[in-house]
């Protein structure tokens, strides 16, 4: 797969396409959350490591629509766990 290129924005990087692209750091600051969080993201199976990307460094990035994603099945789980327990 192709890296994203320059320019980066402030919290993500976009490629060729507009694609918005983040590692783990800028995700946990795009969503709020933090970077434990989204490693929990990525242990619990929401960001699959498989369909990421890798930049210059090495680093695994996922697309804006992979981040969106995970949050939305970690908040579902999480309502859905509360339901259970109440």
């Amino acid at each position: 797969m192709p890296h994203p290129d320059e320019p980066a924005t402030e919290d993500g990087r976009e490629d060729a396409t507009g694609q918005l692209w983040f590692t783990v750091r800028a995700a946990a600051a795009f969503t709020g959350r933090g970077i434990q969080t989204v490693y929990s993201w990525e242990r619990r199976g929401h960001l699959r490591r498989e369909d990421a990307r890798t930049d210059e460094r090495g680093r695994r990035i996922y697309s804006q629509q992979q981040i969106a994603d995970a949050e939305r099945a970690a908040r579902l789980n999480a309502a859905a766990a509360r339901r259970l327990a109440g």
